[in-house]
């Protein structure tokens, strides 16, 4: 969701076909237990989204991405954003020896709830990672970065959580998957509320760095941006 509101439509990309995951985990506490084999089609985003809502326009996405964007930086003040790069911590470098301490250092991001605090450790992507959702795709761990710097002062009261974690396969590719939901108000003058439940794949390089960082979600494209320009029930929330 992060980067769908923050970064540019950039060229084409079809992510492949996940097949059987040989390996699974799912958290519990601190302890990742196994799961029975699953298979989990994956589809490119562009495919996911259009079997959900075949009648959306990828003009119309971009324009009300393009808008929204635009609302932001409207409604952020230099002062804010400023704020957020001086006070953000990330990790420093991490180095990792396998699959495993990948999904550790995922799990320690999330529970920094990086999609909206901006803290993710950044050692752990390729410079030149894609990043794809079902409305938006981009190529950059920096500008996955400087998306976040716009994002993250208007988000209020946000939580993400981490409902389950996986490890496997797709060809050579060892891939990791996250199960998550997002809530959060976000800093405009109607308080929209942001609601809805995603998975985030990750595929690795040969160096195990992530290469592709791709979301789905449980609604489509289309009602999530709906989401931002709809007044919440509320009114209001505590600053």
């Amino acid at each position: 969701m992060a980067s769908a509101l923050g970064g540019p439509l950039l060229g084409n990309h079809n992510t492949p076909a996940l097949q059987i995951i040989k390996k699974s985990t799912r958290l519990s506490g601190r302890r990742r237990q196994p799961l029975n084999g699953t298979i989990v089609p994956m589809r490119g985003m562009h495919a996911i989204c259009a079997a959900k809502k075949k009648k959306e326009s990828p003009l119309f996405l971009k324009l009300a991405v393009g808008l929204v964007t635009e609302l932001l930086r409207i409604f952020t003040t230099s002062q804010e954003r400023s704020s957020f790069v001086s006070g953000s911590t990330t990790p420093n470098e991490i180095s990792v020896a396998d699959i495993d301490d990948v999904v550790a250092v995922l799990e320690s991001d999330y529970k920094r709830s990086y999609f909206l605090t901006g803290e993710f450790t950044r050692s752990i992507y390729a410079e030149d990672c894609w990043f794809i959702d079902p409305t938006i795709k981009f190529q950059g761990r920096d500008l996955y970065q400087r998306n976040l710097q716009l994002l993250v002062p208007f988000f209020v009261n946000p939580s993400l959580l981490l409902c389950g974690i996986e490890q496997g396969f797709k060809g050579d590719t060892k891939f990791i998957k996250a199960k998550w939901y997002l809530r959060t108000y976000l800093k405009l003058p109607w308080r929209p509320l942001i609601s809805l439940e995603g998975s985030t794949i990750y595929d690795l390089d040969d160096d195990l760095k992530i290469a592709y960082h791709v979301e789905s979600w449980n609604i489509s494209a289309f009602e999530a941006i709906t989401q931002i320009f709809l007044p919440s029930s509320n009114g209001s929330f505590d600053k």
